[in-house]
């Protein structure tokens, strides 16, 4: 770092007193999320923010010297969208983590960034409220990263993904400008929707600095769960397809394949099953009668694709901890082996053709590919494990990554179902998107961030 570089640092420290910083292992710890082999360069300082005002004033000084800004939540990305770059800054989100009201009438919550999924649901919660989006990673990635990448989670087959709650939001512009989109009513088109622009943007188009949610209310749903062991990942999905023919929208649907399913119980112990090769857990919450012939509807679905022990629980508990194997089976894998996460959304009616397809690029390719899903929605990720060291399974790994996009796009899919695009779907979003796309994307980038000073090089 030069001497001017380190002048202009000592400048960053009026906005954010006592927390700008610069030792290197502050540098290495802020400088990636957790994707695996996605590119990083350290950045010269990292800003832990407090308010809208700081993170206004610093982006202002980082537009005036040409500094690059990178937002980050609570760094679990698995596609490198946090990821600094060469002359940039990080600007941490974490600090801005309360939950600022809850309007119980109106039913939302006004947030900051830094909140964790699962603080916010346990917060509005004692109000009687329910906030649906929940992520995998509800336990510690927050609601500012969640709708930088309109992250959906278990319950998103039934009712929805991030951008669907979003109501209104404080966003700093590239410029330091900030802005209030959005509404707190239950319907608003006035104007173009820059809220709805603004989730999924990857911090590319403005940072977002507080969030208004709509919420559900908590009462009024009763939770049945439905377990099938399958002898084939390809048996499982044709369950999954079976139940969207039937039209039926359970408010879960998660499927989890042999390799997952040992990590998991090897790592905690959970007493869950080691001979089958696949296993569907299905959620519905109506109440009464209703939840149970829809129960009932999705064991026999489940029978009929061949699964075997299909099984009814409605204990909570037991609920639960058949979830919690699904919400660890990713560390799991990570205790294994660095893990490349794929994210890839494929008509439900094609979901038994691409985990066949999975398979066939695991065995072509040497690797090990586990299985976990949001199949009711067709959402899958594979996920590559390649051991440490091991410069060839790393290379083979990154040939069936590619490999899979492919087959992806050619089954009618999206390259990224909820993780983003980063920098590690790079090369499938243009694919996906084509040129005219990619060009108005470049055109609202370049409206709106002229210099390029927000997190540049990522989501297109």
């Amino acid at each position: 770092m030069t001497t001017n570089q380190l002048e202009s640092l000592d400048h960053l420290e009026q906005f954010a007193p006592g927390r700008v910083l610069t030792d290197a292992e502050s540098l290495s710890r802020y400088s990636h999320d957790d994707a695996e082999w996605a590119d990083f360069v350290p950045p010269l300082a990292v800003v832990l923010a407090t308010s809208t005002e700081e993170v206004a004033s610093v982006v202002r000084w980082a537009s005036d010297r040409g500094v690059r800004v990178v937002p980050r939540g609570a760094g679990t990305g698995l596609s490198g969208g946090a990821n600094s770059i060469e002359n940039s800054i990080v600007v941490s989100l974490e600090l801005m983590n309360e939950v600022l009201s809850v309007n119980v009438d109106e039913r939302y919550a006004v947030t900051q960034p830094g909140v964790i999924n699962d603080a916010l649901r346990a917060h509005v919660a004692g109000f009687g409220l329910w906030y649906p989006p929940d992520p995998a990673s509800s336990a510690i990635s927050t609601i500012g990263g969640n709708a930088a990448t309109n992250a959906g989670g278990i319950c998103c087959v039934k009712y929805g993904v991030t951008r669907d709650y979003v109501l209104r939001m404080t966003v700093v512009l590239a410029s330091g400008e900030i802005v209030s989109l959005g509404h707190d009513t239950a319907k608003g088109v006035t104007g173009y929707d820059l809220a709805g622009l603004m989730v999924g943007s990857e911090g590319t188009l403005g940072i977002i600095t507080e969030l208004t949610v709509r919420l559900l209310p908590l009462a009024g749903r009763e939770e049945r769960a439905v377990i099938g062991y399958f002898p084939s990942l390809e048996a499982a999905g044709v369950a999954v397809a079976a139940i969207s023919r039937a039209g039926i929208i359970p408010a879960a649907l998660e499927l989890i394949d042999h390799t997952c399913l040992v990590a998991v119980d090897e790592w905690q112990n959970l007493g869950l099953p080691s001979g089958a090769q696949a296993l569907l857990l299905a959620k519905v919450d109506e109440t009464g009668p209703a939840g149970e012939s829809l129960a009932d509807r999705i064991a026999s679905l489940f029978a009929e694709a061949g699964g075997s022990s299909v099984e009814r629980a409605t204990d909570a508990d037991e609920i639960n901890r058949l979830f919690l194997a699904r919400r660890l089976a990713y560390p799991a894998l990570e205790r294994l082996g660095p893990v490349l996460t794929e994210d890839i959304c494929v008509p439900r009616s094609a979901v038994p053709e691409m985990l066949q397809r999975i398979q066939r690029t695991a065995a072509r390719n040497d690797v090990v590919i586990a299985n976990i899903a949001h199949a009711g929605d067709g959402n899958l990720h594979p996920l590559i494990i390649a051991p440490v060291g091991d410069d060839a399974a790393k290379a083979r790994a990154k040939t069936a990554f590619d490999r899979i996009v492919a087959d992806c796009l050619e089954l009618g899919g999206t390259v990224t179902g909820e993780h983003g695009v980063g920098l590690l779907k790079l090369d499938g979003a243009r694919l996906e998107l084509g040129g005219a796309v990619i060009r108005m994307h470049e055109a609202i980038k370049n409206g709106l961030d002229p210099l390029g000073t927000l997190n540049p090089g990522k989501g297109f």
